[in-house]
């Protein structure tokens, strides 16, 4: 008899501090260590790309572990087993190694080209069908095997079909995490036959077509008992509008009973105002006197000058369109007629990069701005900052207003995904709300947003009052992980669709 406790198997082609390209890395670096708290079996299968350093994390070959052979579309794969426990935890992570797949630079792209490498969909095919086999190997017996994002998005299939589910799977439950919609995994039809699909499967409107092509992400989100994205509004836009659905709406809203948002948390130990070592001056919701003087250090190293009066507007960022930087470009000559400072981080597309340039020579004593990825400034401009801007055409999740809130920095945000989530309108006394919230996505709504911040700014009290509230409210990852695992036990078994080939 099964143990009441859940055994969580978790997928993911990043996580740190093994590998990172973006965001999932961060999910799939946490989320596992709040499970484990919460007494759930937690085993997690990535690459063992040529960049993981295997001395530097005692990464070894499973003891007795065989050579295991994959077969799929007349192609033969061999891969070993390797593992290591996750740094500061007992949590197994399974590494998958293939010299030809992994054994090169780079995770999804060629480094140097921003390309997609040229097997990329073997690659794919491979990494799904191995974990599938490494399971059975290790006599692994998950109650959940926990997929995100198209990488591992053929295994809720693999599980569906009667080849594999020979009783070894009938009872594993599938979640299927979005984490970027706009990443689909887009193949020809000669995919299907390469995964060990029959070709016959390829018709219209069925899952394994879409418009002449495969797309991974529908397969997924077709064949997965619990498909679950980073907040409840992300998971209604995706539902119910083309501007967000990426041409998957319709799938998605065919299965929105089984939709679930879960807000991404953050580290709350890295990100802690009272002991984060980048920057000069600590504080707390208790003495806030050292965000005073991390705000004067803020303007100083952006050659900004040091004056207590109008607010300091920070912005750390990819300067492009999503972000919000095309409507921001708009109103910017304007709102440099208010009491007010900028200061942004980040690098972007190259017409951002210059306008914003040509702006800060313009205005050298309002806008303050840094083209690179520094995380120490990043600290800096959450701390040192009155307010933080996040104009976002659309943000499925977002981290930074949670960083913002954390630092007693109050949100500006258009209300988008998670962004209309965790933040709520502020009172003009100060006594309820946590930020300042825009709802059409326009230059005029945006301006609106950011004179009311002004306006606020002036009410001392309210703006203190404020401070204090937020930096006590909690956006740990501990919160999301008790989602996570309500969404296991209601998926115990489960599976989107039964394929008969």
């Amino acid at each position: 008899m099964k143990s009441s406790n859940l055994e969580v198997t978790i997928v993911t082609t990043e996580i740190v501090p093994f590998s990172k390209v973006g965001g999932l890395a961060d999910v799939m670096g946490a989320l596992p260590d709040k499970l484990e708290e919460l007494d759930c079996t937690v085993s997690i299968f990535t690459p063992l790309y040529a960049s993981i350093d295997r001395r530097e994390f005692g990464i070894k070959r499973v003891k007795g572990s065989p050579v295991l052979n994959v077969k799929g579309g007349g192609k033969e794969w061999d891969f070993r087993i390797y593992s290591c426990l996750k740094p500061g935890t007992g949590i197994k992570v399974f590494f998958i190694d293939n010299k030809h797949y992994y054994g090169r630079k780079g995770i999804y792209t060629v480094p140097g080209t921003g390309k997609a490498y040229k097997d990329e969909d073997e690659r794919i095919i491979f990494f799904n069908r191995a974990v599938m086999a490494a399971i059975e190997a290790l006599d692994l017996h998950p109650d959940i095997i926990h997929c995100n994002d198209f990488h591992s998005g053929l295994i809720p299939a693999y599980i569906a079909m009667e080849e594999y589910n020979n009783g070894r799977f009938e009872s594993v439950g599938t979640v299927f995490s979005i984490h970027n919609l706009a990443y689909q995994g887009l193949y020809g039809r000669e995919f299907l036959g390469k995964a060990g699909f029959d070709k016959s499967l390829f018709t219209p409107m069925s899952p394994f077509e879409f418009w002449g092509k495969v797309n991974v992400m529908k397969i997924g989100i077709t064949f997965a008992g619990a498909i679950s994205t980073v907040s409840r509004t992300y998971a209604e836009e995706i539902t119910s509008s083309d501007e967000y659905g990426c041409g998957l709406e319709g799938i998605l809203s065919s299965r929105k009973e089984n939709m679930t948002g879960i807000l991404n948390g953050i580290d709350q130990d890295v990100w802690d105002p009272a002991t984060d070592e980048n920057i000069p001056y600590n504080f707390s919701a208790g003495n806030l006197a050292g965000k005073s003087k991390t705000r004067t250090a803020l303007l100083g190293e952006f050659g900004l000058p040091v004056r207590k009066n109008g607010p300091v507007i920070g912005m750390v960022s990819r300067l492009v369109d999503q972000k919000g930087f095309d409507i921001l470009a708009e109103v910017f000559q304007g709102l440099m007629k208010l009491d007010l400072k900028f200061v942004i981080l980040g690098t972007g597309q190259q017409v951002y990069h210059e306008l914003y340039t040509e702006l800060a020579r313009k205005y050298p004593k309002k806008l303050g701005i840094k083209l690179e990825f520094n995380n120490r400034l990043a600290h800096l401009v959450e701390a040192g900052s009155d307010f933080f801007l996040m104009p976002s055409r659309y943000e499925p999740c977002g981290l930074n207003q949670m960083y913002s809130l954390r630092y007693g920095t109050i949100p500006i945000v258009r209300a988008t995904g998670g962004l209309r989530d965790t933040v709520t309108s502020l009172s003009g006394d100060g006594s309820r709300g946590n930020g300042i919230k825009f709802m059409e996505y326009t230059p005029q709504a945006l301006s609106g947003a950011v004179r009311r911040a002004v306006r606020f700014f002036e009410n001392e009290k309210a703006v203190r009052k404020t401070r204090v509230r937020i930096m006590k409210e909690d956006h740990s990852w501990l919160k999301s992980a008790k989602e996570y695992r309500k969404l296991y036990r209601r998926t115990r078994g489960k599976i989107g669709l039964r394929l008969t080939t």
